[in-house]
């Protein structure tokens, strides 16, 4: 018999169903030569300190860092999980085959590997890898199995994480707890420091740090009205060409055009196409869910695997927002499949995938296909199965899909982009030397193209606030040279603090490690470096709230003192850099593509546990002062003092 493990039972049923294996037994369903069973969440985990070593299961600096010399799995510690083990240990003892069927994605390999180690599994072991549960999907995919082997380096990257999270996360954990925690014994509190967890809070105090020390300043900007349409002038080199730093010289300027005309001294028009939205991984359809619905980032993903679960949408841990070549031919027939609930697919239904060879075809943009922005997994798109019996939430997510996929067919918007140039000259009893620039631009659309797939939806950015630039502003007719009286005006202004992050915009800087960029190339570029990887982005999220770190205020997120007070406390950059943090996650991709050994990046996670440890046994916060014994070492920015500094401890030289 040859023995399939899906991810979770509800996948096994209907992976059984294609295959015809309909007798049903506990824990398994059989028929056709085959047995389908399934794992649930993770059956099997890394070993507790104390199951290497009984010292390690009390809290001790000396025992620190705890480094096994081998590292060993266990089935996880409940009733459930060790029936459904076992019912799977006696399957693959009975087998000739095993297919692996677990989620394709690192995690899910990593999940079903250690569940044949445990079960001692010794029969060849075969891959399916798809990116939807379609039954036509699943029957491409079990022709095309492949062997184990070929996702070994996947294997070895999943494994990879979870001894890096292992390490890190247990020694320094404890390292940071019994060093500067508040409390005694079982009142101590804990401090729980991750890999990706810890660099995520840092970005959310050092945004915070940055809006409560924020100064705001004053400065003006000089406007002029003119035929309806407001004027900025352009008076600095700078990149904000309309500040004026005091308010004297915003007058100065305000005085010396006030009675002089405009004059129109150019007026440029360009034509220019503006092609559809990308569509969706994971982390931009957790972006656009949050600004539209204020849905979590956690609450779209259980959305989105709810769909591919249903069959309604393709896998959606994905990190890239193309599609491969061997999904345009069947781009029809998805269409199709839900041109029923979207009127917008119906005028894509009469055109041909054939690549442009005939004047009926369906477009293909090299935005949206391209084989290599793919690697094992394409864009989230939908299957084409018919959406129905979803909830109201499932059939927002849905929507938002399935309009990109749609849109992704439509002809660029056409627009002409105008920019108006314009002068005052002084006036000469006041100053005949000077003329102040002015400037206008605007925008029409010519022809709406994909735009028309979302009607009257304005697109925002990932604060969740339209943006300007993006809606259509149609000037008056201007002619160069023509000239006329104007209304000028000086506004006073206020810097503004940057905003807090919201999850949306959190997911961004996670994504980018930190980094603003607002250019969907460059950000592209800058995934490989970003914390943590799509799939796990939400749970890190969720994390932060469980342990009281983070609070959300409307769309906000807070730090709370004690996740404040956390990454005060942590002196190890490696812990709370997005950016050092990143570069740990590209060696892990890199170790995915087989461009670096997991033996070489092993030893470099003990090299930084083992200096992590040394920095908080060798840090002196907290021990009585040697000088004065009354007061305590407290940490600067680079040294040590006393904290009685103010009341005459010179040991406060030492700062």
């Amino acid at each position: 018999m040859i023995l399939c493990v899906a991810e979770k039972p509800s996948v096994g049923r209907y992976i059984a169903s294609v295959l015809g294996a309909t007798t049903q037994h506990d824990g398994y369903l059989e028929g056709n030569g085959y047995w389908v069973s399934w794992t649930f969440g993770h059956l099997c985990a890394l070993l507790d300190p104390n199951e290497y070593n009984e010292q390690w299961k009390s809290w001790n600096m000396s025992s620190l860092p705890m480094i096994p010399t081998r590292f060993g799995i266990k089935v996880t510690n409940d009733k459930g999980v060790q029936k459904q083990f076992n019912i799977l240990r006696n399957l693959i003892s009975q087998a000739t085959e095993v297919i692996n069927c677990g989620d394709a994605g690192q995690e899910g390999e990593l999940i079903q590997r250690w569940v044949y180690q445990k079960a001692g599994c010794h029969v060849p072991v075969k891959r399916l890898w798809v990116s939807s549960l379609t039954e036509e999907a699943i029957r491409e995919g079990f022709a095309q199995l492949k062997d184990q082997s070929q996702y070994q380096h996947l294997y070895e990257a999943g494994l990879m994480r979870a001894i890096g999270d292992w390490l890190l996360g247990m020694n320094a954990s404890r390292a940071y707890t019994l060093r500067y925690a508040q409390g005694i014994g079982k009142n101590r509190q804990i401090y729980s420091i991750g890999r990706v967890q810890t660099p995520t809070l840092a970005l959310i105090v050092k945004r915070q740090y940055d809006i409560e020390h924020f100064r705001p300043t004053t400065y003006y900007e000089l406007k002029t009205t003119y035929r309806n349409t407001l004027f900025s002038a352009q008076l600095k080199a700078e990149e904000d060409e309309s500040a004026i730093p005091t308010k004297e010289k915003g007058e100065q300027w305000l005085t010396s055009i006030r009675q002089q005309p405009l004059t129109i001294t150019n007026v440029e028009k360009k034509k220019a196409l503006e092609g559809p939205p990308r569509l969706f991984d994971l982390t931009s359809l957790q972006v656009e869910c949050n600004k539209k619905f204020a849905f979590s980032a956690d609450e779209t993903l259980k959305l989105i695997q709810s769909l591919y679960e249903k069959r309604i949408t393709t896998y959606p841990r994905v990190d890239t927002t193309f599609l491969s070549e061997d999904i345009y031919p069947k781009v029809p027939a998805t269409l199709k499949g839900i041109a029923d609930y979207f009127p917008q697919a119906t005028p894509l239904l009469p055109l041909k995938a054939d690549g442009g060879k005939t004047a009926n075809s369906l477009r293909k943009s090299k935005k949206v296909f391209d084989n290599t922005k793919v690697t094992d997994h394409h864009a989230i798109i939908p299957t084409g199965q018919r959406p129905d019996n979803l909830t109201d939430n499932e059939r927002k997510v849905f929507n938002l899909v399935a309009l990109r996929f749609i849109a992704a067919f439509y002809p660029d918007c056409q627009v002409s982009n105008t920019t108006v140039l314009a002068e005052v000259k002084a006036d000469p009893a006041i100053d005949d030397t000077q003329t102040v620039p002015f400037k206008v631009t605007g925008r029409e659309i010519i022809a709406a193209g994909w735009r028309d797939v979302y009607q009257n939806d304005k697109l925002t950015n990932d604060e969740g606030e339209t943006n300007e630039t993006e809606e259509t502003k149609t000037l008056p007719t201007f002619q160069k040279n023509e000239s006329g009286e104007h209304t000028p005006s000086l506004q006073e202004k206020t810097t503004q603090p940057p905003k807090y992050y919201t999850e949306a915009t959190l997911l961004r800087a996670m994504e980018t490690a930190g980094k603003t960029v607002e250019d969907e190339t460059l950000r592209d570029a800058m995934k490989e470096n970003g914390i943590g990887r799509p799939s796990t982005r939400a749970a890190i999220i969720e994390k932060l709230f469980q342990r009281k770190y983070i609070v959300k205020e409307r769309k906000s997120l807070k730090a709370t003192t004690v996740g404040i007070e956390l990454v005060n406390t942590i002196l190890s950059p490696l812990l709370k850099s997005a950016e050092l943090t990143g570069r740990w996650e590209k060696k892990l991709r890199e170790i995915e593509r087989g461009e670096y050994t997991a033996q070489l990046f092993l030893d470099e996670l003990k090299a930084m546990t083992q200096e992590v440890v040394r920095e908080v046994k060798t840090d002196k916060t907290g021990m009585v002062c040697p000088l004065c014994r009354q007061g305590h070492i407290i940490r600067g920015k680079t040294r040590y003092g006393c904290s009685r500094w103010r009341e005459g401890c010179t040991y406060a030289d030492q700062f």
